[in-house]
């Protein structure tokens, strides 16, 4: 009997072991079009105090990378593949767009609401409006709440005088500024969740793309700034930064603080260049600072890929820097395998599992795609990036980002085998691409445009953020 007890007591142990970790609530925060510099903990003059103190307890992301713009990061944190799979690489879904992310993609809320997860967004959706099949409801998400296009006034909730904020799938008028209504209703989605079920709340930011607006308590905290634009766009970083931690404090009022993965990031690179700046004229200087990165957002640039972002989780990651390379395709395979998802029913993923840099300090990806499109392309193989402009006249460009991170020697001329690999990789990838499905907007927007004006359609198409 004594040794039966004993041989009992170790399978318990066993089983024990086995036993898998409670699943996490995840947290995934994105800001829009936030500089690489522009937080305290990057040593920014703008006040993030609650998102300072989550990357002083937690990991900070300093290769995470995402796509240059907007509705192509989205996508391909949705699906975990690559926009050039299903023909969102190029451009921004404008409000004229017809189409979205096709429908015959596993998204990541499906994956999760599949695992046993409630689902949540709150904030900006950028991945299809004409058809609501694009939409988020019937996309995997349990609730919704927010636009559905890109960029809108923070404070009338409309873009090019069209209103866009919804509540599930209704059409809503709520007067407000936009930041305080997402961090409003992130609390209350939190505070009204049973924290034995796991949630997955997407809190999407539309704070700070232009135009840049903010309530005058905000733009008070800084009068040193005397340019209005960049003292908007401070403004807006700190209003975001407040609902953060006012979305932390319901997670602790919930006892549901040391269970969550929180994940912050930008969508691309601050907005360097004014094709980039949308509706709202900003004069002088555009106020994001991606430093010390090249370039910003819409460009293939580190300045316009690589983000700021940061990765939470009470006692289970480890605080410092994380300086793996990470996509933000990565995070599908990351988040369904911490949420024991089935991703069967995704087609071939791009993302890898990230968890052992998060948590051990692992290595991560040895090689990633900037992205590919007919006018250019980018690719990384350990420290070495190619870009290629293909438009004429074209150009290579190879960087070390290993010994020179902010882009300002082309080493092209003393590697010619390396570029010609690279260049191969390239020619691979566009050869199986899906066809920019922006090409078609623009191409029926022009036509359809008054003869004397062809680009009056395309700037309309252009401007339409992202």
């Amino acid at each position: 009997g004594f040794a039966a007890a004993i041989a009992g007591l170790s399978l318990l142990a066993r089983q024990a072991q086995a036993a898998p970790q409670p699943r996490p609530h995840v947290v995934y925060i994105l800001a829009d079009d936030l500089g690489f510099a522009d937080v305290g903990f990057r040593g920014s003059d703008i006040h993030t105090p609650h998102l300072d103190r989550l990357a002083a307890e937690g990991a900070t992301l300093s290769q995470l990378y995402t796509q240059p713009l907007c509705t192509p990061t989205r996508a391909a944190l949705m699906t975990g593949r690559y926009p050039l799979r299903y023909g969102l690489q190029t451009g921004v879904i404008p409000s004229g767009g017809d189409y979205g992310l096709a429908t015959d993609e596993y998204l990541l809320p499906q994956a999760l609401q599949q695992a046993g997860y409630k689902t949540a967004l709150v904030g900006k959706w950028h991945l299809g409006h004409a058809d609501r099949k694009y939409w988020p409801r019937q996309r995997g998400f349990d609730f919704f709440y927010g636009p559905l296009v890109g960029e809108i006034d923070h404070f009338k909730h409309e873009a090019h005088g069209v209103t866009d904020w919804y509540r599930d799938n209704d059409l809503l008028v709520e007067d407000g500024y936009d930041t305080e209504l997402f961090g409003a209703e992130a609390v209350r989605r939190i505070g009204t969740h049973d924290p034995s079920t796991p949630l997955f709340l997407y809190l999407a930011f539309t704070a700070p793309h232009t135009p840049y607006q903010a309530p005058q308590r905000y733009l008070d905290l800084y009068p040193r700034i005397e340019d209005p634009s960049r003292r908007a766009y401070a403004a807006m970083i700190t209003a975001m930064d407040e609902q953060i931690g006012k979305v932390i404090e319901a997670l602790e009022a919930r006892g549901m603080r040391d269970d969550t993965l929180l994940i912050f990031h930008s969508d691309n690179g601050g907005t360097r260049s004014r094709m980039f700046v949308g509706e709202g004229a900003v004069s002088g200087e555009l106020p994001p600072s991606n430093a010390p990165l090249r370039d910003g957002k819409g460009t293939l640039y580190e300045g316009g890929t690589r983000v700021v972002g940061l990765a939470n989780w009470p006692k289970r990651i480890p605080a410092g820097q994380v300086d793996a390379v990470i996509h933000v395709v990565d995070m599908l395979p990351t988040l369904g395998a911490l949420a024991g998802a089935d991703l069967s029913r995704s087609k071939a993923l791009d993302g890898n599992n990230v968890l052992p840099a998060l948590l051990e300090g692992q290595d991560g990806r040895t090689g990633l795609v900037y992205n590919i499109e007919p006018t250019q392309g980018a690719v990384r193989r350990g420290p070495w990036k190619l870009i290629w402009h293909a438009v004429l006249p074209p150009k290579i460009e190879l960087f070390d980002l290993a010994a020179d991170p902010g882009e300002t020697r082309d080493v092209s001329a003393a590697h010619p085998e390396l570029v010609a690999e690279l260049q191969t990789e390239v020619v691979k990838l566009a050869q199986s691409m899906a066809p920019p499905l922006f090409y078609g907007t623009a191409l029926k927007a022009t036509l359809s445009a008054p003869l004397a004006t062809p680009s009056a359609a395309l700037y309309d198409l252009g401007s339409q953020d992202d």
